[in-house]
């Protein structure tokens, strides 16, 4: 493989996000391809048994077998590691592959981990359900409580871990002050930023030290494959993680891979762009609902404070119809926004959580969360948002709403 300037950190490390965002990371072969190779490797062949043996002691650079590296997935994790601020990236197989193992890798009986309470299902179901199968001991808390963060700090306190905003409730974690608490009493703190990106959120620049991703979602951004990523310092990549990635192996496909560098290409486009979108459909939504929890208008109770975080607030945002026929009868009414559970997506899609993202918590843990039968998510694309808005007004009319 033939380096260029793409993997110069002193050269990349200049560049702006949006510019780190197309060429960061780039390798190039004897050919000199444009766009990244896609390297379909299992394992490598080596010139001699010096070679390998230096390589496999960590004394030499170069790839050994793909459980460990392959060239395109680096290309990936470069990329995301500059984009994010962070020293180091692994990629993984998807995004709760990339939860799970920023967690488990850290974590061992007897340790106490403190989760936000608004979470994705299978986020929470690690905390209600995994981590206590292996003697971790959890509480869960309201994330929009600074003071209950602190309440729940024990002396055998390892991780803080977070969504913000949160899915799909759309709560905002004050990332400094839970950050700066963590870091005060050696907590570890793991955030997942999948409804931000990097492009509209950098939690390491407010002191985060884990930045997990679900890379299915926007930085993908086109529904095409499953994909996950983990940033943090080299120490804790390197020392911590990888020694539990290599064994357990819930490693990133380089095609997926390579899917989602083209995807990071058009990210910060995307994201901007969705995220006005969704704030003009937002404003039709909430003359409409009941309710709407939406980070970016003013009727949010955090509106000020995800403005001071995030560039932007995102394509996603959620709206209680009060009843579970009533979401079913909008939902059912719908000529161009999908139902579906995806987002991120470039295409407009609505989904109800209580049946579908978390329909296996139980309705006292989603009551807990604030998840109603009336709640609907919906991830706003790239469509004109006037075709969205009127789709959305004659699914209103016909639901009856």
């Amino acid at each position: 493989m033939k380096k260029t300037t793409g993997t110069d950190r002193s050269i990349t490390s200049k560049w702006r996000p949006a510019t780190q965002a197309v060429r960061g990371g780039t390798w190039r072969s004897e050919h000199g391809e444009t766009s990244e190779a896609l390297f379909l490797s299992s394992g490598y062949t080596y010139d001699d048994a010096q070679t390998v043996a230096d390589r496999f002691a960590g004394e030499a650079q170069g790839m050994t077998y793909s459980r460990l590296q392959n060239p395109t997935v680096a290309m990936l994790e470069e990329r995301i590691a500059l984009m994010e601020g962070a020293e180091a990236c692994r990629a993984q197989a998807s995004g709760m592959a990339a939860m799970t193992t920023a967690l488990l890798c850290q974590l061992s009986a007897g340790d106490h981990v403190v989760g936000a309470r608004a979470a994705f299902g299978s986020c929470r179901w690690l905390l209600d359900h995994l981590c206590p199968r292996f003697g971790i001991e959890v509480s869960v808390i309201d994330s929009t409580d600074n003071a209950a963060w602190e309440a729940a700090i024990r002396p055998n306190t390892k991780v803080f871990f977070f969504e913000t905003p949160a899915n799909p409730t759309l709560d905002v974690v004050d990332l400094k002050f839970v950050c700066d608490l963590a870091r005060a009493h050696g907590i570890t703190t793991v955030v997942d930023n999948a409804f931000a990106t990097s492009a509209l959120q950098r939690p390491l620049d407010f002191g985060a030290d884990v930045v997990a991703y679900s890379a299915t979602k926007l930085m993908d951004g086109q529904g095409r494959v499953l994909a996950g990523a983990v940033c943090g310092t080299e120490q804790f990549i390197n020392e911590v993680l990888l020694p539990f990635q290599r064994n357990t192996g819930p490693n990133l496909s380089p095609f997926n891979a390579w899917v989602v560098l083209k995807g990071l290409e058009t990210l910060d486009l995307r994201a901007r762009r969705q995220s006005e979108n969704a704030l003009e459909v937002g404003r039709f939504v909430e003359s409409r609902a009941p309710r709407i929890m939406h980070p970016g208008l003013p009727s949010h109770p955090r509106h000020e404070m995800a403005l001071k975080q995030m560039a932007m607030t995102g394509p996603i945002f959620a709206f209680d119809v009060e009843t579970r026929e009533k979401a079913f009868a909008l939902l059912d009414a719908l000529e161009l926004v999908d139902i579906s559970n995806n987002i991120g997506d470039a295409r407009s899609l609505l989904c109800h959580p209580a049946s579908t993202t978390h329909a296996n918590m139980g309705e006292d843990a989603r009551l807990e969360m604030g998840i109603g039968q009336g709640m609907l998510r919906i991830n706003v694309g790239l469509e004109d948002p006037l075709d969205v808005i009127e789709d959305l007004a004659q699914a209103f009319d016909r639901a009856g709403l």
